[in-house]
């Protein structure tokens, strides 16, 4: 979830912003000769890097309106007492400063971490991972999440979008003078076709450039298995993984897409393996077994 919403974010600030700036007027790496490629370079990574900080410092407050999660600051229940006492004795544990708990409204065992420092992060879990899941594989989840804070996992998967963002940038201004060169017969090559061919390959290579976000995103699940392990306890983080499991294989018991650990029913094959931001279940379990703590 996390990763999709920052994904979302940093799409939307670097086509609004690609599109601002075009209408006022600040294509300074544009000439009459046609692209300065130094100049191009160093708007791309300024306005790539901007783009992918601010989806970083947009994250927790985005997390928060996207799932409608209400932050407890004051424990309203028994399980919300325990809940806080288990964040803070995991972060402890972990240490990092304690984040923000919240719950939210979902049917589904979902849980995620988000922030832009390991110091000022929000860890929420739904209703219905409080609701089926006992409390050592809670704790699991919990610790597993702290596992991403502590490790730094937002702000490495800025920097990464950063660099991304760099060469999408870069890349669909080039293919947008290259088109309007050979194709519009602009000799400057930057007319009409550079500005639609640049917004169109942007969007384009924006979403298969991604796939680099979650290649990173998979090989971070298994540290974070680790760290979950270390924090609740192997078994108890592997009870956790099979749960996930068990009811993922239950038929409408959860949609397509698993939101816990944001697993999908299965394992994707081929182009679409390269779109999964979580490896599949039985390789975390397995991996879980096989690790040295």
């Amino acid at each position: 979830m996390r990763i999709l919403l920052f994904l979302a974010t940093n799409l939307a600030v670097i086509l609004v912003a690609s599109f601002t700036l075009r209408l006022l007027g600040v294509d300074s790496y544009l000439s009459q000769q046609g692209i300065d490629y130094g100049s191009l370079l160093a708007f791309a990574a300024v306005f790539g890097f901007a783009g992918a900080l601010v989806s970083l410092f947009l994250s927790k407050p985005m997390a928060k309106w996207s799932t409608r999660a209400r932050v407890i600051d004051a424990p309203r229940t028994p399980a919300e007492r325990w809940l806080m006492d288990t964040v803070a004795e995991l972060s402890r544990k972990a240490g990092i400063r304690m984040p923000e708990v919240a719950v939210f409204p979902a049917s589904q065992a979902n849980a995620f971490a988000t922030g832009w420092n390991r110091n000022d992060a929000l860890v929420a879990v739904s209703e219905g991972l409080l609701q089926r899941f006992d409390k050592e594989e809670i704790r699991a989840v919990l610790g597993h999440e702290i596992g991403h804070v502590a490790n730094g996992d937002m702000v490495t998967l800025a920097l990464i979008q950063g660099v991304v963002n760099t060469f999408v940038i870069f890349a669909s201004r080039v293919i947008g003078s290259l088109v309007d060169r050979v194709v519009f017969r602009n000799e400057q090559g930057h007319g009409i076709g550079f500005f639609v061919v640049s917004m169109v390959a942007e969007l384009v290579l924006g979403i298969l450039a991604s796939t680099i976000v979650f290649w990173f995103s998979r090989r971070r699940e298994f540290r974070a298995d680790l760290a979950g392990a270390r924090l609740a306890g192997r078994a108890a983080m592997i009870s956790a993984l099979a749960r996930l499991k068990q009811e993922s294989e239950v038929p409408d018991q959860m949609p397509d897409t698993l939101q816990a650990f944001g697993i999908n029913r299965g394992a994707r094959e081929g182009f679409a393996a390269l779109f999964m931001t979580h490896p599949p279940l039985d390789a975390r379990i397995r991996a879980l077994q096989q690790a040295s703590l």
